[in-house]
């Protein structure tokens, strides 16, 4: 299974109790690192949010963790998704099983698998700054405590403070023009629960949902819009608003798209999309970046997960084969670097795609997708097969990676 980790290697402070943190926490835990999560919120919150799917690579990063079926029971299977246009007519279908899953569900099933091992979580630990003592490292929080540890990690998500506090002139998340929106509801109208994520492409945007075993809809909806919304404008939205504006959009779209929104009674959601790309490094000094606050996909290509728990067990394979965390850190990022950029861009492309202006592009659409979909399906295969070999040793940096 590897060696132990190097002398002097054994305490960790990660930043961020969310995906990465946990699982980090928990392979980092087989080689004799303890690590402390420090997550700046108060308490848990884990009813709210929207939801994702959890691709098989992701999975298989639990299943070598031996946690899948703690995490598998609060969602439920999505067996294949569904294409179709506006009329309700099915353009292609993609036949890989993923996990449909609340995003609060799911770090809360992480969370507890952790803390069931040992791993210690503290709550309103909000991260100001990181010192480097020499051999280690000193991070201090908002509330004038602080955590001492040997190298410090960042998985505090796509808008880090991690980031810019060890790295103030890294690059920003550019929103990518698409704002998501989410309900969860209950209908006769909807299909039943079958196992099928049916996706639209819609007359004036994108819809998607699935019906769960208990009755429960999940359901998502983007749209294009130009401007940029500020922070948090769309966190005040009320329901009282996004209703009748989804409403307004969908009511040309085939049934049951507006019997679904409409019977959504609250708690209607919406957010803007980012990505980034990447950032000319991930680490400096002790301190590394892991998931969405070293790259962030948009969720149009249902990554952003699996991208974060496959970071934990390289970053963690290379702290176990590298003598040292910079080396560690550096093999990390060259590692990791190809693979998620190719994903994040796939991402924005397939953004760019869930809409069409007019009556000839949605004609087109309608004739060429079929077989696109057919080449995103075969495309999507090396994503999902991708597997870490925990038993494989890590090769050693080029001499050239960032520091």
């Amino acid at each position: 299974m590897g060696n132990e980790a190097a002398a002097g290697t054994r305490r960790a402070v990660l930043i961020g109790c969310g995906i990465a943190g946990p699982v980090l926490a928990m392979f980092l835990q087989r080689i004799g690192i303890t690590a402390v999560i420090y997550e700046g919120i108060d308490a848990p919150r884990d009813e709210v949010g929207a939801f994702l799917n959890l691709a098989p690579n992701g999975l298989a990063v639990l299943d070598t963790l031996g946690i899948r079926a703690e995490v598998e029971k609060y969602g439920t299977q999505t067996t294949s998704t569904a294409f179709l246009n506006h009329k309700g007519k099915q353009l292609g279908l993609n036949p890989a099983e993923t996990l449909l899953i609340r995003r609060g569900l799911l770090t809360k099933g992480l969370r507890e698998a952790a803390v069931a091992r040992g791993v210690q979580v503290e709550f309103g630990k909000f991260f100001e700054s990181v010192e480097h003592t020499g051999d280690g490292i000193v991070a201090r929080f908002k509330d004038g405590s602080t955590a001492e540890g040997d190298f410090l990690v960042g998985c505090d998500g796509i808008h880090s403070k991690t980031r810019y506090t060890v790295l103030p002139d890294a690059p920003h998340p550019q929103y990518t023009g698409v704002i998501g929106t989410a309900g969860y509801t209950r209908s006769d109208q909807a299909a039943p629960a079958d196992g099928v994520m049916r996706m639209t492409f819609c007359l004036e945007g994108f819809f998607g949902y699935q019906t769960f075993p208990s009755g429960e809809i999940y359901w998502f909806e983007n749209y294009h819009q130009a401007k940029e919304p500020e922070r948090g404008e769309l966190d005040r939205t009320p329901h009282e608003v996004w209703k009748p504006k989804l409403l307004a959009k969908h009511r040309q779209d085939h049934h049951p798209i507006s019997a679904i929104i409409e019977s959504t009674q609250s708690g209607i959601l919406g957010y803007p999309i980012y990505d980034m790309l990447s950032i000319p490094t991930w680490h400096k000094d002790l301190v590394c970046l892991v998931g969405d606050a070293a790259h962030a996909t948009s969720p149009h290509v249902g990554q952003g997960a699996s991208m974060a728990m496959e970071d934990s067990i390289v970053l963690t394979k290379c702290l176990r084969d590298l003598p040292d965390p910079q080396q560690a850190f550096a093999a990390f990022q060259a590692l990791r670097k190809e693979r998620v950029e190719k994903i994040i861009k796939e991402g924005r492309k397939t953004g760019n795609q869930k809409a069409a202006s007019n009556n000839f592009q949605r004609t087109v659409r309608d004739l060429v997708l079929p077989f696109f979909l057919k080449l995103g399906v075969k495309a999507t295969h090396p994503v999902y097969a991708y597997r870490v070999d925990w038993d494989e040793p890590t090769p050693a940096p080029a001499a050239s990676s960032a520091r």
